[in-house]
């Protein structure tokens, strides 16, 4: 924490000290000079200032032209879109400025190097988080990203499962940097996009590069935002009196007598007293607030020259709640500060280094109950939480003695109400129950040298990172008992008072804070590396880089630290950038495997020809570029071994067995598993091809990816494979001793194609640009260990995420429809009104042996993903619009708002039910008191398709730079307002935007404003 301050102060005083006027004693010189491109081409519009403090900034005329005054020692900086900025300390006058390809726009951050965008090969995808800020505001790192990257729902890079997700290179949590500290995100989808990367980013890795100080005049950048969340919808449970009439039916149903009398059902429906029959709804205003704000503030520091740059981000942010009642009301369910600074020197022209600290804290404020679950689960009509005291016999002498000795009487006229099956209550525990405050701490330091060995040999340099990370988190909660009242009513001349209080728990606060949930991690990585880069003959371009890699974490409660290490080598060479080779290995090493199977070469190699250049292309009106690749990659992985020593056999003390000799108390051993010295990595085996191509004068781009991957040999223990006697039982099915090992096997299998397709047009001042981005894949179980008796049921061939049940034939009629169907006892008791299965084997028996295929889920994401993007700019107004579609996924209508049955609380659902008079329409099975064990359980009954079209976000800013007076001061400002999760096109929208058990989806509302000093 003191480092952050150190840092954080450091930095501003650099911000100022640097910032300097004309001296009187410096000499000026008026520059005229010319600005020219790689090609020798002026270049127009670019922008000059300079460092000093009361100095002018120009541009460069038609010709290229600018001039200026300058002092000397100061530092000139010229910039332009698409260029390095160019910086020069000023000793002399300046004639002509040749400016290069920008690093900031056109380079992007591959593992261990920077790549320009023109020499990427296939599956790779970056977004430049600054420029994307400037006209998307966002809240959260990948926010959005799904409809700006092809390749990536959300979930997974090409459906491979989870990602590394990785910030500035090191494996940290996607909550530990906000997009305002962010340069570039770069999804790395393909297999030798990863490989120097090691075994633990086989499935794809999403880094984000954070930003970084620059050379010329201190600038300081401010945000706010200030929003509102508005909840989409709420769970719809059933009344008191309608859930009461139902339940009756249930029992009717099971045979059983009616557990509500009429009067009561009236009683309680009638709402004339809630506090003798109450009908408590969880999400109504009494409890919930109709929005919740969220706010946060930014400030960005930068600057510096040529030997020291800095950059320093400090920002806070803080989100409400909807629960507006008892503790709840002053909670907060985030609070965020977060530190983030760096520095970077240069010590002489050989050698320089940086030092990196970020500190994140993170507070969460709440009650010592869940809400939301409770909402879910209480039925209306247990109890009255809350029972104004003024209908409490005033005769009642021992009922009132007790309310005054209550530490609990709410707002001065209500006291806890319960029942005996109810002495406490979530309303009641969010009155008098407490609070509690969850902390997480996350600390960050990075350091790194580079060494330039051009006296060695030119071309060569030396690079090393090291850093360190602390997380920690820990609970601290005030945890009180408090005693509810269970009224005794009685009725006098239509009047309904309370004779008696029975009395549930008691009042007790011991202040003491009680600490628990203490969790740590901590992450220690490492890189050294050997770069050579070298240009030969002006067409020739080789790069080669020799490295060693590794990081580890450890965490609380977990003996096995998880480590990744390895060696790494690249070796890149393009002709002209024009021909393209490049090859990459990293020897693994996994401490889960066989001592001799420990260690793997993961290689990788990839082609590349940009066919625009060629002299049959080169002129052509249509083509502007176009870029041929190709990939072949073998990654070594045991990122899905899931435990050590699973090669190891497993010997066990089952206890007390029988011996050989009279008398009991004899220790018994078993095999639980056997041997296996020869398991090695699981592979990811792939074969990628891309094409990349500008057109029609870069009217149209166009990025896209073909790929082809198998997980070769992941590690199951399965009896197939093995002959009976590999593992022996006692009757009832009890497993006793198993002499089965783990082996390689399964293989999985994914192909697919992404792209990213974008227009952009021009129509007098207005700048439009449209972009589509998609993704298709299809997965597949190639090789499963399985022996079913009907071939339908094999997993081999289906989806990786194939969902699996039985196929209803509506319901049952009656009770003849019943006997001349196949039996469905082995599911449960079945009557009129219960699900019909279909016999898929035709047993004439319904159980797990004819559940089939029924579709794809969606545990890797949508297998077909469609983003839109655009852009509108016209003189200082920018509209833009983001869009997302996800199509091809499955998934089940289940949990206890759905699958209703027993005690569980009754939901709009269950309106439609199956009864005599509606068995011609119902659309949900009869209703009953008991498991329904038949009903609820996985079939196409309870499926639905989860394809949508998500509006997700509509922003409009408005640049007010123009209309400032003091401009000298404040050099941007500007305004803008945008809507998150706006719209959802779905025949299944009610489904998709509830949530059950936790809090609502919500519509976030933003105003934003924007300064740059």
């Amino acid at each position: 924490m003191k480092f952050i301050k150190i840092l954080t102060v450091l930095c501003t005083l650099l911000a100022f000290s640097n910032a300097k006027t004309f001296a009187q004693d410096a000499p000026i010189f008026k520059i005229r000079a010319t600005v020219l491109g790689p090609d020798k081409k002026p270049i127009v519009g670019a922008t000059v200032s300079c460092s000093a403090e009361g100095s002018q900034t120009t541009t460069t005329d038609e010709q290229g032209t600018f001039t200026i005054a300058v002092p000397s020692d100061e530092v000139l900086s010229v910039s332009a879109k698409g260029y390095k900025t160019y910086h020069v300390t000023v000793i002399k006058p300046i004639v002509e400025i040749r400016m290069q390809v920008g690093q900031e726009a056109d380079f992007v951050r591959l593992p261990f190097r920077d790549v320009e965008k023109r020499d990427l090969m296939s599956g790779v995808s970056q977004v430049d988080a600054k420029e994307l800020l400037d006209k998307n505001y966002f809240t959260f790192p990948l926010d959005g990203m799904d409809a700006l990257v092809p390749g990536f729902n959300g979930n997974s890079n090409w459906g491979m499962g989870s990602y590394l997700f990785m910030i500035d290179g090191v494996p940290r949590e996607l909550g530990n940097v906000a997009p305002t500290e962010i340069d570039q995100i770069v999804f790395l989808k393909g297999a030798h996009a990863v490989a120097l990367y090691g075994s633990r980013a086989a499935k794809g890795v999403v880094n984000i590069i954070t930003k970084r100080g620059k050379s010329g005049s201190n600038t300081l950048n401010l945000r706010v935002n200030s929003g509102i969340n508005l909840p989409k919808s709420y769970p719809k449970f059933l009344g008191s009196g309608e859930y009461m009439t139902l339940y009756n039916e249930a029992r009717k149903n099971d045979g059983l007598t009616p557990l509500y009398s009429e009067n009561e059902i009236f009683n309680f429906s009638s709402g004339r007293n809630p506090y003798r029959y109450p009908n408590v709804d969880f999400y109504s205003p009494e409890y919930l607030s109709s929005s919740f704000g969220r706010h946060d503030a930014t400030a960005e520091i930068t600057g510096g020259n040529e030997r020291v740059k800095y950059y320093t981000n400090i920002g806070y942010s803080t989100q409400g709640s909807l629960l507006n009642f008892g503790e709840s009301k002053n909670n907060n369910s985030s609070d965020r500060l977060n530190f983030r600074g760096n520095i970077d020197v240069n010590l002489n022209e050989f050698i320089s280094l940086n030092a990196d600290a970020a500190a994140i804290f993170n507070t969460g404020r709440g009650v010592n109950t869940n809400h939301w679950n409770n909402a879910a689960t209480i039925r209306p009509n247990r109890f009255s939480p809350l029972i104004p005291i003024d209908l409490v016999e005033k005769d009642d002498v021992a009922s009132q003695i007790l309310l005054q000795n209550s530490n609990n009487i709410i707002d001065g006229k209500y006291f806890l109400g319960g029942t005996q099956l109810d002495q406490t209550n979530g309303i009641a525990t969010t009155y008098a129950g407490g609070n509690n405050q969850n902390a997480n701490r996350q600390f960050q330091f990075n350091t790194g040298i580079k060494a330039d060995l051009r006296n060695v040999l030119e071309g060569l340099s030396f690079k090393t990172n090291f850093s360190v990370d602390y997380a920690t988190s820990y609970t601290l909660a005030y945890n009180y008992t408090y005693a509810t009242f269970a009224p005794t009513w009685n009725n006098y001349s239509g009047t309904d008072l309370i004779s008696n209080l029975t009395v549930y728990g008691q009042d007790t606060r011991s202040g003491t804070q009680n600490v628990s949930n203490n969790t740590y991690r901590q992450t220690i990585a490492f890189s050294g590396q050997l770069n050579y880069d070298k240009t030969i003959g002006e067409k020739h371009n080789f790069s080669t880089i020799l490295l060693a890699n590794g990081f580890q974490q450890s965490a609380s409660a977990v003996y096995h630290r998880t480590s990744n290490a390895n060696l790494g080598f690249l070796a890149s060479y393009n002709f002209d950038h024009k021909y393209y080779l490049d090859f990459s290995a990293a020897y693994v090493v996994s401490a889960k495997l066989p001592e001799a199977n420990r260690a793997a070469l993961s290689p990788s190699l990839s082609l590349g020809w940009r066919i625009g250049q060629e002299s049959f292309l080169k002129n052509s009106s249509v083509v502007d570029d176009l870029k041929l690749t190709a990939s072949a990659s073998i990654l070594n992985t045991d990122l899905d071994i899931n435990e050590y020593y699973l090669y190891q056999g497993i010997y066990s003390n089952l206890g007390d067995w029988y011996g050989w000799k009279d008398g009991t108390g004899f220790q018994s051993t078993v095999s639980r598993r056997g041997d296996n010295p020869n398991m090695v990595f699981p592979q990811r085996q792939e074969l990628t091809f891309g094409i990349e191509g500008s057109f029609f004068k870069k009217l149209l781009t166009l990025n896209t990816s073909f790929f082809y991957n198998k997980i070769k040999g992941n590690i199951i223990q399965s009896n197939v494979l093995f002959p009976n006697y590999f593992q022996t039982g006692q009757p009832g099915g009890f497993l006793y001793s198993s002499f089965i090992p783990y082996v390689n096997y399964n293989e999985d299998e994914r192909i697919g194609f992404d792209f990213g397709v974008n227009v952009n047009k021009r129509v007098g001042e207005l700048n439009m640009s449209l972009g589509l981005n998609g993704t298709y894949y299809d997965t597949k179980a190639t090789k499963r260990a399985e022996i079913y008796e009907d071939a339908y049921q094999n997993r081999q061939g289906k989806a990786l995420d194939a969902m699996w049940g039985l196929q209803n034939l509506g319901f049952f009629q009656d009770q003849s429809d019943i006997q001349n169907s196949p039996s469905q006892q082995a599911l449960g008791l079945v009557k009129p009104g219960d699900i019909k299965y279909k016999d898929q084997n035709g047993d004439g028996i319904i159980n797990q042996r004819d559940e089939v295929f029924l579709g794809k889920g969606g545990f890797f994401g949508a297998p077909m993903t469609i983003g839109v993007n655009f852009t509108a700019q016209w003189k200082k107004l920018t509209f833009f619009a983001l869009g997302t579609g996800r199509f091809g996924a499955n998934a089940m209508r289940q949990g206890s708002y759905f699958w209703v049955s027993g005690e569980n609380k009754y939901s709009e659902v269950v309106r439609n039910r199956w009864t005599e008079a509606t068995k011609e329409t119902a659309t949900y099975p009869r209703l009953s008191t008991l498991a329904g064990t038949n009903n609820f359980r996985p079939s196409d009954f309870w499926l639905y398709k989860t394809d949508r079209f998500d509006l997700t976000k509509v922003q409009i800013s408005y640049d007010l730079t123009s209309l400032l007076k003091t401009k000298s001061l404040v050099k941007e400002f500007g305004i803008y307002v945008n809507g998150f999760n706006l719209l959802t096109v779905s025949s299944q929208r009610e489904i998709l935007e509830l949530n059950v058990g936790s809090s609502p989806q919500t519509r976030l509302f933003n105003l934003g404003v924007k300064a740059l000093f």
